[in-house]
């Protein structure tokens, strides 16, 4: 990798309007006071940053499963998936990534399969960090049917300033590990399901990258991993 290529990443689609709307405001702010222009520049850019969608290189061992999100774990805990999947009600080990508003905010599978179902809900938009979150807040689901039969769910969930979701695939798709399969605009969370019987690899508090951090492993079987914060 270049040093240019260190700080310039490249955008994804979805940002080039927004990037748009804000620089044609950073124009109008020149005209008004040189000041305000100035930190509509500043804006603009962080707007780019926002969209970014870097490349990622996605572990290919078969049974891990990946990060969809970037930023921190925030909670894991036992919870039933949500029921517009129709999912068993049996509850599941649930990790929560919270992503916020310098997070790159593009989402990807965590591993591969059949897209089984896709479900939107409509919902609050309480801060996407509380636990009440998962129950209460807009969010679209998915269930990945892997080969072997089992599913995970991948849940996006808008946060306190996200008012878009956005997914990119329908029932039936079929995407790799790694794939994007969405986005979230402006701060939120992606919560994943994982299948009866798996640990999770992280702990709270951990710092995870989408497409590349290993969240769980299907074939392991060692115990669930606690973290410290030095």
């Amino acid at each position: 990798m270049t040093m240019l290529g260190t700080f310039i990443k490249p955008m994804h689609p979805e940002g080039l309007r927004f990037v748009g709307i804000f620089a044609v405001a950073t124009l109008a702010l020149f005209w008004v006071l040189s000041v305000l222009g100035w930190i509509g520049v500043g804006l603009t850019v962080w707007c780019y940053y926002f969209f970014r969608d870097p490349v990622r290189t996605t572990p290919e061992r078969a049974g891990l499963i990946i990060s969809p999100a970037d930023g921190v774990v925030s909670l894991i805990q036992k919870a039933v998936p949500p029921a517009e999947l129709g999912m068993a009600d049996a509850p599941l080990t649930r990790v929560s990534v919270f992503m916020n508003v310098f997070n790159c905010h593009v989402n990807r599978m965590p591993v591969g399969g059949r897209i089984a179902a896709v479900a939107y809900r409509p919902g609050k938009f309480f801060n996407a960090s509380l636990d009440k979150a998962s129950a209460d807040n807009e969010r679209n689901s998915l269930a990945i049917e892997m080969a072997d039969g089992r599913q995970i769910a991948v849940v996006q969930i808008a946060g306190l300033v996200a008012r878009r979701i956005v997914c990119f695939v329908a029932p039936d798709a079929h995407l790799a590990t790694g794939d994007r399969f969405g986005l979230i605009r402006f701060g939120s969370r992606v919560d994943v399901y994982l299948p009866d019987g798996v640990a999770p690899l992280v702990a709270v508090g951990q710092g995870m990258i989408a497409g590349e951090t290993v969240l769980a492993d299907l074939n392991a079987t060692e115990p669930a991993r606690t973290g410290r914060t030095a």
